[in-house]
């Protein structure tokens, strides 16, 4: 069952991509959320988010990371001058709450990651945050076409430092509660969004 669910999981990031490279992008980027949703489903029932502790820890990223887009997005003091578009799910106060979702499932999937290659804590922490922004670099280079977030003026470096910064103290709190899941899971979740930005930035750059 893991392994349809991840052959299915690459094969709608695919079917996206080349959808809207044929010019079907209305059809596709609306149904981003649904695409969320299923990343969480693979959370749940395979990273595995199970014990009273995962699912708190997985709760009280999603609430900080809602928190910090609220703060971003209704004074411009973390991130930027920005609003949420209409292709990232509904809002709460201008704010996807799927947005909290998001950070949640990057921070654990980045975390595993980075454990696995580094030992120490400051490494496993700066390469967790690393990701993360890594990540997001790409998804501001698509997020205007996409209609999932709009800069005005774009995203400069004090985006990327804040989200470093934000990244960083959440890898501290998943190292303290010495959060563990599949490595599996954590690779294919992570490389899926990798892939999908860039391959759309290829797309709408060419």
């Amino acid at each position: 069952m893991k392994l349809g669910a991840l052959i299915f999981l690459w094969i709608i990031h695919i079917a996206a991509l080349i959808g809207i490279a044929l010019g079907y992008e209305d059809f596709f980027l609306p149904k981003s959320p649904f695409t969320l949703l299923y990343l969480l489903f693979l959370m749940i029932f395979f990273f595995k988010i199970d014990s009273q502790k995962t699912v708190l820890l997985f709760a009280v990223f999603m609430i900080t990371g809602i928190a910090v887009e609220w703060i971003g997005v209704h004074t411009g003091n973390l991130f930027g001058d920005y609003y949420y578009g209409k292709n990232f799910g509904p809002k709460i106060d201008g704010i996807p709450i799927l947005i909290g979702v998001n950070w949640a499932i990057l921070t654990f999937t980045s975390h595993v990651i980075a454990k696995k290659f580094l030992n120490s804590r400051i490494g496993i922490i700066a390469l967790g945050a690393f990701l993360m922004v890594g990540l997001d670099y790409f998804l501001e280079q698509i997020c205007d076409f996409s209609g999932f977030w709009h800069f005005n003026g774009g995203a400069g470096w004090f985006n990327y430092l804040c989200w470093f910064v934000v990244a960083a103290i959440l890898h501290a709190i998943a190292l303290q509660f010495k959060l563990k899941g599949s490595k599996l899971i954590s690779y294919h979740l992570y490389s899926v969004q990798l892939f999908f930005t860039i391959g759309l930035w290829i797309i709408i750059t060419i």
